[in-house]
């Protein structure tokens, strides 16, 4: 879908830069190496993970997969996203144009998925596996990573 028309585009229409609490989703698409896929932002040219705000509607299921497809041109199923943690600490976070958004994210691991990885919406300007995480890499990377390896150690769904 992109940014503009979407929900919170509609709603920063009549709060500007505001600070903005959303639901949203993201996945951590992990392959038969066990590396991690992290896409580089276009609006901040950092590296993140294929995430995005839910709409009206959705569920948060339906967004990650959503997501995934518009950002990275994969198409994984509902079925077999892995449903592992709650992430809402990494907020508020300030865009380079100053809107504010603090997202409440359902975080999902997936393994499964067919397409072509190329940046499809404008969002990504590079797509890639990575083992580790890298420089210039948004926080919320890692605190996603340490909640998917605490899920992988104790079986428990991670809250933060």
């Amino acid at each position: 879908m992109g940014f503009e028309g979407s929900y919170l585009w509609r709603l920063r229409q009549k709060i500007g830069s505001e600070l903005a609490v959303v639901p949203a989703a993201q996945v951590l698409v992990i392959d038969s190496d066990d590396r991690f896929l992290l896409i580089r932002r276009s609006d901040t040219g950092w590296w993140g993970l294929p995430a995005g705000n839910a709409e009206p509607h959705s569920t948060f299921a339906l967004t990650a997969v959503r997501e995934l497809e518009e950002e990275t041109g994969l198409r994984a199923e509902v079925g077999d996203l892995e449903p592992f943690a709650c992430e809402s600490s990494a907020g508020p976070f300030t865009y380079p144009n100053g809107d504010q958004v603090h997202a409440f994210a359902l975080c999902f691991a997936v393994r499964t998925w067919t397409g072509d990885l190329r940046p499809l919406d404008g969002e990504a300007l590079d797509l890639r596996f990575f083992a580790e995480v890298p420089d210039q890499c948004h926080e919320q990377v890692a605190e996603t990573l340490r909640l998917w390896r605490a899920y992988c150690r104790t079986g428990r769904f991670q809250v933060a």
